[in-house]
């Protein structure tokens, strides 16, 4: 069972710090089986406060004995992270990781290990909305992988694809989500007080709006289409607005900002520190 295995993070940042919470408040795992490892003995010591898990700052010490190592180191640390631990993972045990654009076939060279998950969550994870589009090596087991869908599970929706292309498509897509999301939100908040709204007011409209979009959608998951005809009257005010946005490139803007995170995530993959932005 998970919940018998030592779990140990190399890389002790947000969204290890979401899978700890998840794992704790949400799947029934002791805080006394986890470890964060990582340099920043502060950042450490503020998840050792507040989760009550163990840390270390030596990952090749943190990894002994591990049933489970998440990576979720920065994109370019992962090379120096991985090869610190290399021969000290148990060779039972499973490797997750989370490190945008870091490929099965790289993550398995540079720890010379053969069980390896590959995943890329999302922020809403922090309050166990996120959701996870996840694949795996030949070698992960069935029950690796059942581990692997128990810890992601307790960050919200979990989604398995056989196709490791998937996971830099979800990374541009829902890894980055949340941020074209919150400058959307950003956008319509500043036009709310440009009207005359408070701003407190104005983000309260606006977070409402969304929040109630989504939920109106999922309980009646209808083409988005149909949803945006229903609030668009001919020669109404949405209409009106929706016209001035179609003739912004609103959709063409959003295609391309898509795609330009594809291509990054991508670009990370082949280790390119910076690349041409699609345009």
């Amino acid at each position: 069972m998970l919940s018998d295995q030592r779990i140990v993070f190399i890389g002790p940042g947000v969204m290890a710090e979401a899978m700890v919470g998840g794992l704790v408040e949400r799947a029934g795992v002791s805080a006394a089986k986890i470890r964060l490892s990582g340099p920043r003995v502060e950042r450490l010591n503020e998840l050792e406060g507040r989760f009550g898990v163990a840390t270390s700052t030596e990952n090749r010490a943190a990894v002994e004995g591990a049933g489970l190592v998440v990576v979720s180191v920065k994109p370019q640390s992962l090379k120096p992270a991985l090869e610190g631990v290399r021969g000290a993972v148990p060779k039972d045990a499973l490797v997750l990781s989370i490190v945008a654009g870091a490929s099965l076939a790289q993550l398995a060279r540079l720890l010379d290990h053969p069980a390896i998950v590959r995943a890329m969550p999302n922020t809403p994870a922090q309050v166990g909305e996120g959701i996870t589009v996840w694949t795996a090596t030949d070698e992960a087991s069935e029950e690796q992988r059942e581990h692997a869908r128990h810890v992601l599970g307790a960050l919200g929706q979990e989604i398995y694809v056989e196709d490791e292309d998937y996971l830099d498509m979800a990374t541009a897509l829902s890894g980055t989500g949340p941020a074209y999301v919150y400058l959307f939100m950003e956008a319509m908040v500043d036009a709310g007080v440009h009207l005359g709204f408070p701003r407190r007011i104005a983000e309260q409209l606006v977070a409402q709006t969304v929040k109630g979009s989504v939920a109106f959608y999922l309980r009646s998951p209808r083409h988005l289409a149909r949803l945006r005809n229903q609030v668009t009257s001919p020669g109404g005010t949405s209409a009106a607005a929706l016209y001035y946005l179609e003739k912004a490139g609103f959709r063409t803007a959003l295609s391309r900002a898509i795609w330009a995170a594809y291509e990054r995530s991508v670009q990370l993959g082949l280790g390119r520190k910076r690349g041409p932005v699609a345009e």
